[in-house]
């Protein structure tokens, strides 16, 4: 019978961009059920050092690794550094992104190119890397982390990159599930987080409540409690699928 508070023993997982707001957090609480954990940041190396410190304080098994996941040498680096602490990978959380509102007008190719090497290609070549060690254990997980403004349009770079993350774990979803392996994307309502000068280059300003009809906004509890049900024991039929976290201001269907 599965502990249902430990269902994660025995795991490793992955969390791109988890030195803060719904990385940190997600780790934190895959840890608690029982995943061993690896940090991953590119800037802030103490505020990575300090979420793994924490985990390993409350009896949890973490590691913090510095690495690029926009470059091939970061992505072999991370991989590399899991399979030496923990010896596999059985989740992918792919959180890390930079984060920038600008006009259509105001872009140029090259700031296109910059955000789509972190969330996209990032994303892709962390599959790449880490799917193998999954089918080798028999299966695994691997989940996107979006923003609801690309179902908004409320600018342009995310759409262009999410969507095309979005369309890369439906295909994964087919290809890996004879593996026993889930993929998923999981979208992110309006959100209580903090947003750090090197996490992107533009303030984004805060949107009011107004409208959410569970009359409040929603917290990285809440994504980190959702995706430890979506990679554990009890969702292995889940995948392919999108999974909104808004409290019913945007309803797809």
């Amino acid at each position: 019978m599965v502990d249902r508070n430990r269902e994660l023993r025995g795991k490793v997982a992955i969390i791109t961009g988890s030195a803060r707001n719904i990385g940190q957090v997600t780790a934190e609480e895959l840890a608690r059920a029982g995943a061993s954990v690896v940090i991953n940041g590119v800037q802030d190396k103490s505020a990575c050092e300090a979420v793994a410190a924490g985990i390993s304080d409350a009896g949890g098994k973490a590691i913090s690794v510095m690495a690029d996941i926009s470059k091939q040498q970061g992505v072999d680096h991370l991989t590399a550094e899991t399979l030496r602490a923990f010896g596999g990978i059985d989740i992918l959380i792919l959180n890390a992104a930079t984060r920038e509102r600008r006009h259509i007008l105001d872009y140029t190719f090259d700031t296109y190119v910059k955000h789509r090497a972190v969330a996209l290609d990032g994303g892709f070549r962390m599959s790449i890397a880490c799917v193998p060690y999954m089918i080798e254990r028999g299966g695994g997980s691997v989940i996107g982390i979006h923003g609801m403004q690309a179902y908004t349009a409320a600018y342009t770079k995310l759409p262009t990159v999410k969507d095309a993350m979005g369309g890369m774990l439906r295909g994964m979803a087919t290809d890996l599930g004879p593996h026993g392996i889930t993929c998923n994307m999981t979208v992110v309502g309006h959100f209580d987080t903090n947003r750090e000068s090197g996490s992107g280059d533009v303030e984004i300003v805060p949107v009011a409540d107004d409208g959410i009809p569970m009359g409040h906004r929603g917290v990285p509890q809440d994504m980190a409690d959702t995706i430890r049900f979506l990679v554990g024991p009890f969702a292995r039929y889940i995948s392919g699928q999108t999974i909104h976290l808004n409290g019913g201001i945007l309803m797809p269907h």
